[in-house]
């Protein structure tokens, strides 16, 4: 069994990547029982930036389209994959890749434009190629948007996983392990910020969750 993560998101994969980070710390006579399980991450967008992926190659282009960021870059790689499966038994994997597209890709970044039924790679290139500049345009502000918007939640991710760990080193795991919850319902970063402080002039663990709790629920309301 190979534990695989197939990751497509814009931000780079953040979480741990074994279990060992999250199991409370062992006794030292215990600690070579503790599981440590971990997986193989493909982290797709990663590793089409990265440039080190093979070429003419299925997994490659399928990473690459997910990392586009516009219209002309998927028409290129669109039409690679035309040229690749042309062989009558390819059939099967054009329309796989048309539908994928039709389902899965274009929903995606062309959110509330309806889309006709796919079923091969040269329609949707052709669909592509016809209405390359009004998507173009599309794409651009759906990216601006969401660029924002994942920049703002990547903040807020870093702020909330600092806090933790400042936490867990000032009061202890157990502590740390209670703050991670209340904080990732917490979405403004000025307050995220004030934590920091608060942090600082507490006086224990229970003085500093009571703090975060009350901020917590005041903003639930």
């Amino acid at each position: 069994m190979l534990p695989l993560v197939l990751y497509n998101g814009a931000s780079p994969w953040s979480a741990a990547d074994t279990l060992d980070p999250l199991i409370e710390p062992a006794p030292a006579v215990l600690d070579s029982y503790r599981p440590r399980q971990a997986y193989l991450l493909l982290d797709e967008q990663q590793r089409a930036k990265a440039g080190t992926l093979p070429e003419h190659n299925l997994c490659t282009a399928l990473f690459r389209l997910e990392a586009s960021r516009g219209a002309e870059d998927v028409l290129s790689i669109l039409q690679a994959l035309v040229n690749w499966l042309q062989a009558p038994e390819q059939t099967g994997l054009r329309r796989a890749f048309a539908v994928w597209f039709g389902r899965v890709f274009l929903p995606k970044r062309l959110p509330g434009v309806d889309m006709p039924p796919l079923n091969d790679l040269t329609e949707v290139y052709d669909m592509l190629a016809d209405n390359v500049e009004t998507w173009t345009d599309q794409w651009k502000r759906e990216g601006l948007e969401q660029g924002v918007e994942q920049g703002l939640e990547r903040g807020l991710n870093a702020m909330r996983h600092m806090l933790v760990r400042q936490a867990r080193r000032r009061f202890g795991p157990a502590i740390a392990e209670q703050t991670e919850p209340v904080l990732a319902h917490i979405d403004n970063l000025r307050q995220l910020e004030d934590f920091g402080d608060q942090l600082l002039l507490s006086q224990d663990g229970e003085d500093w969750l009571d703090a975060v709790r009350k901020a917590g629920s005041d903003e639930d309301r």
